[in-house]
């Protein structure tokens, strides 16, 4: 296989671009390191310094690379963001998309894997419920608007183009190399801070000193997972939540970072945040129906509290 990755220098799409290269595949990196790093994306990987809005760079690096895949990772994942510069989040995310999409046509790619999200595209999930695929869709950002017209884009190219594709909706992905910024950097900048024996915070879910929104946060691993299989064509399904189905609090988080970490810090309450969606929660039983367990919040958070500490050590 030869896989191109968008957004590879960042979080998400490093691991990926790790993982594909242990399993031996030829793998080519675009990102423009507006966020991602250098650092991140490993020796033997071709790198092609583009900005996926820009329509000509994209298909330059589209020629000379040739991919037979694509894994669509690169995106601008700030809810803040997106409200306060609506017309640049669509530039990126749909505008970019499409650029990567028709290139993707032009080339014959096999399969191209999207990176949505499902921590913002469903809205507000009522308690007690999970929301699976079925679960209508309430995208009440721009950031949210964004990437659920990008999935309507990729049945409209499915039908007209051919192009076969997966979507995954991601929860709120954390882990080692996660970088602060966006949401469900909540985690790394929590370690951060306790590592530096600094007070945190916790955003109001809806008044301030409550336990803070709901999530459901995601361990990297799960996350490289379903886009390989989505790669290899393992997954039957057009769109894949990849989540736990288990909810934590943004106080529960606070509390097993500081055991992990070995240390206590100050814990404060904060005001709602405007545009906070109060409680997310995935349905993930069809992605362990065809992948198999995911990883549990607590180990999860243990590796990620250990890389942050090391990093520390090292940086110090």
């Amino acid at each position: 296989m030869r896989l191109l990755i968008t957004g590879a220098a960042g979080f998400i799409g490093s691991h990926i671009a790790d993982r594909a290269l242990a399993q031996g595949w030829t793998v080519a990196v675009m990102d423009d390191l507006s966020t991602g790093r250098r650092e991140n994306v490993s020796e033997g990987v071709q790198f092609f310094e583009v900005d996926i809005r820009n329509q000509d760079a994209v298909a330059g690096a589209f020629d000379e690379f040739k991919p037979t895949a694509v894994s669509h990772q690169a995106a601008q994942a700030s809810v803040a963001i997106s409200v306060r510069e609506p017309q640049v989040d669509a530039a990126i995310n749909i505008t970019g998309s499409l650029n990567i999409m028709t290139n993707c046509v032009r080339h014959n790619v096999e399969r191209m894997v999207f990176a949505s999200t499902g921590g913002a595209i469903y809205g507000e999930v009522p308690s007690g419920e999970k929301a699976g695929v079925d679960f209508s869709p309430v995208p009440i950002s721009p950031y949210a608007c964004s990437k659920f017209a990008v999935e309507k884009y990729l049945e409209c190219f499915r039908q007209e183009h051919g192009l076969q594709y997966t979507v995954l909706r991601y929860g709120n992905v954390y882990g080692p190399r996660q970088d602060p910024h966006g949401e469900a950097g909540v985690v790394a900048i929590f370690c951060n801070r306790i590592i530096a024996g600094d007070s945190i915070k916790v955003n109001a879910r809806v008044e301030s000193g409550d336990d803070g929104c709901i999530r459901d946060y995601v361990f990297i691993e799960d996350v490289v997972k379903a886009n390989i299989a989505a790669l290899e064509n393992r997954i039957p399904d057009s769109i894949l939540n990849v989540g736990t189905g288990h909810e934590t609090t943004t106080r529960e988080l606070t509390r097993i970072l500081q055991k992990e970490i070995g240390r206590e810090v100050e814990v404060l309450p904060n005001e709602k945040r405007s545009g906070d969606i109060e409680r997310s929660l995935l349905n993930a039983d069809r992605l362990e129906e065809l992948l198999g367990n995911v990883v549990g919040i607590e180990p999860g958070l243990r590796a990620t509290a250990r890389w942050f500490v090391e990093r520390a050590s090292v940086t110090t």
